[in-house]
């Protein structure tokens, strides 16, 4: 084979890729924050001690950003094409550390990012975080396993499992990021309730 035929065949043969590339497009995901639904109830009672908000652990199908679905049975996918603003851990931590605030009964609030003093830590495992079809309707689940240990010494005073689920009006994923945002923030009521209840409880001076 001559130069000339050879480099036409070449030529012909970038063509043919450029036309109908063989390499799958990257993907570009819409990013979600989780919306928050309803602003908690201001208490005027302050309690004395300081509390430390810490992201719970999860295992590696929730510990990211992707949003996770159960569409049948106990087949854990994700919705493609969109993705929380942050690791759904983190996204719990900060609701909860929204409706503290919101509350105002802990006037010392601190999270892990800061790793600051604090009498109490609030921690735990997050189950699960995800969406799951019942009956043909996805319905959002939300299972938190708290633990509100003693910094000083590192003692656990009290625990609790909570799970809330919330039906999603619709199956796009803007009525389940809304779904969400409602399960988190029932969630998060029931915590701070229980937290403040514990906290009490608690004598806390050395």
């Amino acid at each position: 084979m001559t130069a000339l035929p050879r480099l036409l065949g070449v030529t012909a043969l970038l063509g043919l890729l450029g036309a109908c590339s063989i390499f799958p497009e990257a993907e570009s995901p819409n990013f979600y924050l989780l919306p928050a639904t309803q602003q908690p109830a201001h208490s005027a009672t302050q309690v004395d001690w300081s509390l430390r908000v810490s992201a719970p652990t999860a295992g590696l199908a929730l510990d990211t950003n992707r949003i996770a679905v159960v569409p049948q049975g106990n087949q854990l996918s994700n919705y493609q094409g969109a993705r929380w603003s942050s690791r759904a851990p983190n996204l719990l931590r900060d609701r909860l550390i929204d409706a503290f605030t919101a509350n105002g009964s802990v006037r010392a609030l601190s999270s892990d990012e800061t790793s600051l003093q604090a009498d109490l830590d609030l921690t735990g495992e997050l189950r699960a975080f995800q969406s799951e079809y019942q009956n043909g309707k996805p319905v959002i689940h939300i299972r938190y396993e708290a633990r509100l240990v003693r910094t000083l010494g590192q003692r656990i005073v009290a625990s609790r499992s909570f799970e809330v689920r919330q039906p999603v009006e619709g199956k796009q994923v803007p009525e389940v990021v809304s779904a969400f945002g409602k399960a988190s923030d029932q969630l998060a009521a029931q915590v701070v309730a229980w937290t403040l209840q514990q906290g009490q409880a608690q004598k806390l001076a050395p």
